[in-house]
């Protein structure tokens, strides 16, 4: 490769597209749905498992912190070396580990080996969000907050397809049943090689830059307008806001389903679909928060977001069968709509270290969350499903502090 093109290659992952690649966002959004379907497989069959291997809670939220912390651990390393040297074809590869953990989950006979399964699929998922998120980045051209709805949007469809698996798919088939999503696999496989021809020509042609309407300073580059303290001060705010987030999130996703079986008698298969709704609404909120930031101001909308969310996580676990499914609906609709609206934020606070930003939060997504769901399980197994759904309506009050982040035009390249 020439001096002009390595020099070009740099160059292009600190600028910002002229225009929107929807093409490209579509098939990272697709393999997104893909992946985090394969990944709901384990969620969806936690049921399944309790009944046949007689696990405990605990050992419920221990297969989930398995596969998340392991994800949480190596996305920031992965979006750390990418950042400097960028790896179109780790997309692929990543969705293999991923297709491993899948056969073995459909074949594992016993609790270790589920754990060595979840594991696998938890690195499938570290290589796929950092390097995803960058190709985001790359085709979202001045949408920046619509790039990332239309990339989380699909994760967000494919967790909420779990519950369906398990309602019409595991509850008649069993664990074997995970061995039809080979097939997710390979198509995400397939997809991914597309993804990774484009990424790699970015990489090898110069960009026309965005005259950024933030304020330019004598050097000529933007101004944020924001010290290193208030920085990494913002850096706190959300990382907070992250765990609150996806710790409710956690404690709905595992145990929302044997809260409503415990409590109100249903049966694991209508429980399911009450799961369903909370997730489909939360893949909806996700695609529109989005575009509402983009409009609205991110700062804005993190903060209606996650604290909005309180009045009805408080009320849930004190309603009734069906208001309780009303109160998880809005729930997962209002809160869901953060999260890309924060790596957005986070990677405006840092410019230039777009993997690294990028694996940072999905891996404190993924971490908090499992370490979340586990020490839930470990507290329900001391108490009752019904107390930790009334500890965790709490979580979304720490939506307050995203009132100190600073102001978006404060953000160099905010405007970009």
């Amino acid at each position: 490769m020439s001096a002009n093109a390595d020099v070009n290659k740099s160059k292009t992952l600190s600028q910002t597209a002229s225009v929107t690649v929807f093409p490209i966002l579509f098939a990272i959004s697709i393999v997104h749905m893909l992946n985090d379907t394969m990944q709901s497989t384990v969620s969806a069959l936690f049921p399944i498992l309790k009944a046949e291997l007689s696990l405990s809670y605990t050992q419920i939220g221990m297969i989930a912190l398995a596969m998340n912390l392991t994800a949480s651990l190596l996305q920031p390393l992965i979006g750390r070396f990418a950042d400097k040297r960028p790896m179109p074809l780790i997309l692929p590869i990543g969705v293999c580990f991923t297709l491993a953990g899948i056969v073995a989950l459909a074949l594992a006979p016993q609790y270790s080996i589920i754990l060595l399964a979840v594991t696998s699929m938890g690195i499938g998922s570290a290589i796929f969000h950092p390097e995803s998120s960058r190709v985001a980045y790359l085709a979202a051209g001045p949408r920046r907050g619509l790039a990332q709805s239309i990339f989380q949007v699909g994760g967000n469809i494919g967790s909420s397809l779990g519950p369906i698996m398990t309602a019409v798919l595991f509850v008649h088939i069993g664990q074997l049943g995970v061995i039809w999503f080979v097939f997710a696999a390979l198509a995400a496989i397939a997809i991914q090689m597309y993804v990774a021809k484009w990424y790699g020509s970015q990489l090898l042609l110069p960009r026309r830059e965005v005259k950024p309407k933030a304020a330019v300073g004598v050097d000529g580059k933007p101004e944020s307008g924001l010290t290193s303290r208030q920085v990494v001060w913002a850096m706190v705010i959300l990382i907070a806001l992250v765990i609150s987030k996806n710790v409710y999130m956690s404690s709905i996703s595992s145990y929302y389903t044997f809260y409503l079986i415990d409590d109100y008698g249903v049966s694991i298969g209508h429980a399911q679909w009450f799961l369903f709704a909370f997730l489909g609404a939360a893949a909806i909120g996700t695609f529109f928060g989005g575009p509402m930031a983009d409009r609205f101001g991110r700062r804005n909308i993190i903060w209606f977001s996650i604290l909005g969310t309180s009045p009805f996580s408080l009320l849930l676990p004190f309603s009734n069968l069906f208001w309780t499914g009303v109160m998880a609906v809005l729930a997962g609709f209002i809160l869901s709509s953060a999260f890309s609206i924060i790596v957005v934020y986070a990677q405006e606070l840092i410019p230039g270290k777009i993997g690294f930003v990028s694996g940072l939060f999905f891996g404190l997504a993924f971490g908090m969350g499992g370490l979340g769901a586990a020490l839930l399980g470990w507290l329900a197994d001391e108490t009752s499903i019904a107390f930790i759904m009334k500890v965790s309506g709490f979580l979304p009050l720490l939506g307050i502090l995203a009132i100190w982040l600073p102001k978006d035009n404060k953000l160099k390249g905010a405007n970009a």
